[in-house]
Parts: C-alpha cells; structure tokens; sequence
C-alpha cells in the first residue's frame, strides 16, 4: 500500500513541476549566484544638494533622470529619493561613492563648437533624439546619435563651408578630448543630417571604454533641471549586512519551527509536520532561484515580503488539512471520493485568498516600478517578492501539498 502510495504521489504532474522548479533554482543559485541588496552586500549612500529648491515635478524629473542614468550606467540596486525640495539620497549597492559621484553630480549638458571652443554652440543636447550604442576600436571610441530635424539644419547651417575645423565638444562645460576630431567635408556642405557621431581617444582601451561609457550615458538619459553637489558620502559595510542576513536566517528557522510544533500540537499528526517544513523550504528555493534567474536584488525588504508569502502559505496548509480530515467522517467508500472534492474547496478558498493579497499587492509594485525605484522602492521591492511567492506557492508548492495529504493522511 505504502510503495502504491508513494509511486501514486511522484507521478503526480505538480510533484514532477515542483522538482524541475527546485532543480532549476539549485542549478542558478549556484552558477549565478542571488544578487543582495544595499542592506545586505554593502554600497554607499550619496546625499546630493540642488542648487536651489524645485517643485515636486521638478525633482521627479531629477530623480527619474539620476536612477535612470545610474542604471544605464550599470550601477545594480539603485534607490534614488527626495528629502524635501533640495536634498536627495542616493543608495547603491556594491559600488563606491567615487565611482559613480561625477557621473550624478552632473547636469549632463552637451554641447558641440566649430572651430573655436568659445563660438556658438552647432548642436546641444537638446536637440538629441536618440542614442546608438558606442564602439569601441583600440584606443579609440565613438558615440553615434541621431538629432532633430530642426538641430540638423541649425548645425549644417553652422557647419557649412568649415570643412576640416576641430569640432570642440563639451560636457558641462568640459571638453571631452584634448584632441578634438575634424569636421568632414561631406558634414561641411550646407545639407542637413540627422546622424552624428561623436568621437575621442584615450590611452588605453579602458580608458577608452569608460570615456564613451560616460559619454553614451549622458546623451542618453538627458539633462539635469538644475545643478546638483555632492554634500556627503558614507559607506554601509557588508559586514555589517552580513550580519542583517544571518539574523532573518535565524529568525526564519525558529518561525518554521514554530508552526511546525503548532501544526504536531493541533492536529496531533506526526506525518503532517516533515511536508509543511518541505513545503516552505522549498518556497523560498524557488523564489530564490526566480531572483538569480531574473537577476533581482534581494535586501531586507525582499526578505521580508518572502517572509510574508510563506506565512501565507502555512496558512493555506492549515485549510487543506481542516478540509481533508472531515472527509474522515465519513464512510470508506465515500471517504476518496470526498476527498477529492474537499481538496478542490481548499484550493479554491486557497486562490481567493491569494488573489486578494496580489491586488493588494499590485498598486505598490506599480507605483514603485513607475517612479524607477525612486521614492517607495523598497516597498515596491516588498510586494514584487511577496507576490512572486504566493504565486509559487499558489501554483506549484500548495497543490502538491494538498496531492500528499490527499494520498497519505487516509
């Protein structure tokens, strides 16, 4: 019976998904490795002042635009947030405040002179309509971009007849390359072209990689409003997040613990226990093999949406059980047959109550995932977690659950 039982259950097609999940996620968890947050990996925190105090549009602008730039830039686990009307806190994880401080405490404008670095600009940034990815050949390097029409016809009207002149291009007032390339002369006759290119050279490859990197960042994600300053820089220690990780670690084994001797005082059934413990393992192992897979951060807000998600599936543990033993009531005959339709009720119940927690869910995924991770990025990062759980667990763990105590609790 037991060896009927057994073969019965592994063949179940949600017990044969659970397992390709699990495999999967074990697979990706140990090639690609879980990317940790701020909170836990360690980063810097950057404290950036405006030159004067903006509006609420006016600073969405600068935040949209710095987290944008961030990302572009390659920089993980940006959280980019206002403190009032001249503050913002910047949070980035893995990375150091010199490595990204000139890059967002720059406006970003780009402007490009024929023939005398102090002429009148021939093309601005605001006349970039769309950026190409920049190359790169030896020593070398390019950013090729497209302009408006109206930027076109302004620049072959500057241009005309100056063949061969340096074209001295600037970044905030900076100029890009002590080495300035020429004007070509199919640029210098008079016709509008809505391609450009800007090009350097550096000393080494490198360099030259991080020169166009900078630059193609830069035109790509536009101008800021206003000007901003570096005020303060600190570093959050991974030691430090470490111990944040050990810590939810421990927390999350005494919870399993705990609604396991919940579960062995209430119903007073040994076999009950060891598959609730399998069921929330395995949860968070495939949620966590989601995240490395999709490459999302995990931080203390994840955690805790995770948290949140297993709690729920316990809860859902409870009403499959309550279920199935009142099909023990009854007769032998008619005790499968109830089963199956008690089991049905419990999922049934089980995807109403989950439905409820992703909409409720939902409006903070959005409204973070729309801001770019500025202002409520953790909750947002919060409610992704809890929802990716409930659907593993509505979906794949919860109904094998329900397939065992369905085939062994008889």
């Amino acid at each position: 019976m037991k060896k009927r039982n057994m073969s019965e259950f592994f063949k179940d097609k949600q017990v044969i998904l659970m397992a390709i999940f699990i495999i999967i996620s074990i697979i990706s968890i140990s090639t690609a490795g879980i990317e940790q947050g701020l909170d836990l990996k360690g980063g810097s925190l950057v404290q950036l002042q405006l030159e004067k105090p903006v509006d609420d549009a006016t600073m969405d602008v600068i935040t949209a635009v710095l987290d944008k730039r961030l990302n572009i830039y390659g920089v993980k686990d940006v959280k980019v947030r206002s403190a009032g009307d001249q503050l913002v806190i910047v949070e980035m994880a893995g990375a150091t405040p010199e490595e990204v401080e000139s890059l967002i405490g720059n406006p970003g404008n780009f402007e490009a002179r024929i023939g005398n670095k102090t002429a009148e600009p021939a093309l601005t940034g605001v006349d970039i309509t769309n950026v190409e990815m920049y190359e790169i050949t030896d020593t070398e390097w390019n950013v090729p971009f497209h302009i408006s029409i109206e930027g076109a016809a302004h620049f072959a009207e500057m241009a005309r007849g100056k063949g061969g002149e340096k074209v001295y291009m600037f970044l905030d007032d900076e100029l890009i390359s002590d080495d300035p390339p020429s004007l070509s002369a199919e640029l210098a006759n008079g016709v509008p072209t809505t391609q450009v290119m800007v090009t350097g050279g550096a000393n080494s490859p490198e360099e030259a990689e991080e020169e166009a990197k900078q630059i193609y960042t830069v035109l790509k994600t536009g101008s800021l409003p206003v000007k901003v300053q570096v005020v303060g820089s600190s570093t959050v220690s991974p030691e430090l997040g470490q111990q944040f990780l050990e810590g939810a670690a421990i927390a999350g084994l005494l919870a399993i613990l705990a609604v396991s001797a919940i579960i062995y005082f209430r119903y007073r059934k040994p076999i009950l226990v060891i598959p609730i413990v399998v069921t929330c393992v395995s949860e968070i192992l495939i949620v966590m093999g989601i995240a490395s897979i999709i490459q999302w951060n995990i931080d203390l807000a994840a955690i805790a949406g995770l948290i949140a998600a297993v709690g729920t599936g316990v809860d859902d543990q409870i009403i499959i059980v309550d279920e199935i033993l009142t099909s023990e009531k009854t007769t032998e005959n008619r005790r499968r047959t109830k089963t199956k339709i008690n089991v049905k009720k419990a999922l049934f119940i089980i995807f109403a109550s989950a439905s409820t927690l992703i909409a409720a869910m939902l409006p903070l995924a959005y409204v973070g995932f729309a801001r770019g991770s500025s202002g409520i990025g953790t909750l947002a990062g919060f409610a992704f977690t809890t929802i990716i759980g409930v659907l593993v667990g509505i979906l794949i763990t919860r109904p094998v659950y329900a397939k065992f105590v369905e085939i062994f609790l008889k």
